[in-house]
């Protein structure tokens, strides 16, 4: 009786002790699972995961292994498996170690890379192009080359555009490094037409989108842009030529034309941006406008001035106004002599 007894007992401990071992194991295995969730790991330099639409749990967290994000894809799919949540696809910076936890949440909030792009006002779609190749999303060449094919997002608001200089509205930005040029100028084509019912612009769209880009050019003071608009206005109703730089050194730029400063020579190149030769408007804008120009082209002052001295080029810091040549003429000798004022200090 006593051995029987005996070997119940050992049975009873032998189950106790399989119990013990499972316990052990998951233990050990939760302690595992747990410093490859919560201990940080990840590159000190910085590195990038794209992740493509569509992409599995399970090939977004090889993906991340492969690169040194995470430790463990099985810890990385556990974790998902535990919150529950969607992630998105996109390209992700990863410059130090973080927990796996971390990268999850980064992901799951689709907290993608971007590159920040600065459109000052003024800006032309050459000078657009050139920030977004310093920026690394795109070619300047490729960007103006889209130009044509990219118009057709305004063709509702100005069917008369060929590019979409005038509609590329200034902004700061941020786009995925590998932003095409859809991408980059839908954005910036969407905040123009948000400006654009801010101020209820919705009519004679090309006209006034033109007309702002020459004051937007002429001045980089606020206060003075509606009277260089009213300046315009008065001489289109006059049938006289606008004779402004800006607008000639469009034309050369865009025959790739232009030599960094305008000379006398410059002013008889037939361009269809020259207003010294043709009257009216040049045939679409020479830049991107701000709101404070667009409202000024939408409703100018009514004024009697015909002519101005550009702020840029008064060393007094404006512009200067007058009805008549002779006006004008005595504020550009005047101009002439505080320039050679100035320049002799």
């Amino acid at each position: 009786m006593a051995s029987g007894r005996g070997k119940r007992k050992r049975k009873g401990l032998g189950a106790a002790g399989f119990l013990l071992v499972l316990l052990l194991i998951a233990l050990a295995a939760a302690g595992v699972a747990g410093w490859a969730i919560f201990t940080p790991y990840g590159p000190s330099t910085e590195t990038f995961v794209d992740i493509p639409p569509g992409s599995s749990t399970t090939h977004i967290a090889r993906q991340l292994q492969a690169s040194g994000v995470i430790r463990n894809q099985l810890a990385f799919d556990l974790w998902r498996w535990v919150r529950r949540g969607r992630l998105k696809a996109g390209e992700y910076r990863f410059d130090h170690p973080m927990p796996l936890t971390a990268v999850y949440e980064e992901i799951a909030r689709g907290e993608v890379f971007t590159v920040a792009v600065t459109v000052p006002e003024g800006a032309t779609v050459f000078e657009v192009a050139n920030r977004l190749q310093q920026a690394g999303i795109s070619t300047r060449e490729n960007f103006l080359n889209e130009q044509p094919k990219l118009a057709a997002m305004v063709a509702d608001l100005d069917p008369q555009a060929k590019t979409l200089e005038g509609y590329l509205f200034p902004d700061t930005y941020k786009f995925p490094r590998r932003a095409s040029a859809t991408q980059v100028a839908s954005a910036m084509v969407r905040r123009f037409r948000t400006a654009a019912a801010e101020i209820g612009l919705s009519a004679n769209v090309h006209s006034v989108v033109t007309l702002a880009s020459l004051v937007e050019r002429e001045t980089a003071l606020q206060a003075e842009r509606p009277l260089v608009a009213s300046v315009f206005e008065n001489r289109l109703e006059k049938h006289m030529p606008l004779m402004t730089d800006p607008s000639v050194i469009y034309g050369l730029e865009a025959r790739k034309e232009w030599r960094g400063a305008i000379y006398k020579s410059d002013l008889s190149k037939d361009t269809p941006y020259n207003t010294y030769l043709h009257a009216g408007l040049p045939p679409g804008p020479i830049a991107n406008p701000g709101l404070p120009s667009l409202k000024a082209a939408m409703n100018p002052p009514q004024t009697n001035y015909l002519y101005f001295v550009a702020a840029g080029a008064n060393p007094q810091g404006k512009s200067l106004f007058s009805a008549t040549l002779e006006e004008h003429t005595r504020n550009v000798s005047g101009y002439r002599r505080a320039m050679k004022k100035a320049g002799q200090r």
